[in-house]
């Protein structure tokens, strides 16, 4: 495997990453309002991915600094057309984090009620926003010959791409009321498990759907295999959560996503930005990649980097790995 094609993966790989982790953290975000009763409860929720969300969200910082190092004009053509949404991905991120730190500053219900509606909000824009760039950037955007893309935000505004950031959103969304079953106990777990019960299938819906329009457009064999057992997992988890085993069903999600991402990006494969105007006009994986130099170094940058990342942020996962309920919520003053 030449160093295109190994960095093509390993950003492959990130986005997995960053889907699976910030899936289920968005997923809670999302939830905070609709599934809660009180603030205790809403605080319980907070706590499940209070100690791990920011770490989550380095996985989108490295995927896309992966990606201006080792495709500079793959970065420069899909950020040129897709700056607005991922400005509005941006301001909710930051927004969302100022209100995880804020929100207890203050001991007011008004307070704490507002910043949760922050996080809920920043909670609802990335999922849509990043389901929007991705699909697009996997079903082409209009590249002319000289590899600068046609148009703007309003070719990312199709079918297809709307149907990606349906599919995202609702994954996060299922993501997370699974990770609030696995995480919580008492009445927040029961209401995580009827919100999976009730709205399981439609949420799981749009993630098939997304599946199905990939590979019938540009899949192979091997990705229809993926995608086959993607959908298998999906429709697993569901299983799992009646029969009350939240650990398998999370896992089984993690299949589901990890078999989107294949599909996804081994049908991109050897494109990493397909257009629409001309497939003669396409990026591809050797055709944007840096110099051998650069990509040389960053492997070795990597190399060191990863594994200290990896083991740290397993560590955090293992040490808050306990049930919460809201008997661990200590009572709170309200002026």
């Amino acid at each position: 495997m030449d160093l295109p094609t190994f960095w093509f993966c390993v950003i492959a790989v990130l986005w997995l990453g960053y889907f699976f982790l910030e899936g289920f953290d968005f997923g809670v975000g999302m939830l905070l309002g609709p599934m809660t009763r009180d603030d205790t409860e809403r605080r319980v929720m907070v706590n499940t991915i209070g100690p791990v969300w920011d770490g989550n969200e380095v996985w989108v910082i490295v995927a896309v600094g992966a990606t201006f190092a080792a495709f500079p004009h793959w970065y420069a053509a899909l950020l040129s057309g897709a700056y607005l949404p991922i400005l509005f991905i941006l301001l909710a991120l930051i927004g969302r984090g100022v209100a995880f730190e804020y929100r207890g500053k203050v001991d007011s219900h008004r307070w704490r009620r507002n910043w949760d509606r922050v996080i809920q909000i920043g909670s609802w824009i990335p999922p849509l926003g990043w389901g929007l760039v991705i699909t697009g950037t996997v079903t082409g955007l209009p590249i002319d010959p000289n590899g600068d893309l046609r148009g703007g935000v309003v070719d990312l505004l199709r079918l297809d791409t709307v149907l990606g950031a349906v599919a995202l959103t609702a994954f996060s969304l299922l993501h997370g009321a699974v990770f609030v079953a696995l995480k919580t106990d008492g009445t927040v777990r029961h209401r995580a498990h009827g919100v999976v019960r009730r709205f399981g299938p439609l949420l799981l819906a749009p993630v098939l759907a997304l599946l199905v329009l990939v590979q019938l457009r540009q899949g192979t064999v091997w990705t229809a295999v993926v995608a086959g057992l993607a959908a298998a997992a999906g429709v697993l988890a569901l299983v799992w959560m009646r029969l009350n085993r939240e650990g398998r069903a999370f896992a089984s999600l993690a299949v589901l996503i990890t078999g989107v991402v294949v599909v996804l990006f081994g049908s991109l494969y050897p494109d990493v930005l397909p257009s629409t105007v001309d497939e003669a006009f396409s990026l591809t994986v050797a055709g944007a990649s840096s110099s051998p130099y650069t990509l040389t170094v960053i492997t070795w940058v990597a190399a060191f980097g990863t594994p200290a990342v990896l083991v740290y942020q397993g560590w955090t996962y293992w040490v808050f790995r306990r049930r919460i309920s809201t008997a661990n919520i200590p009572p709170v003053r309200v002026p």
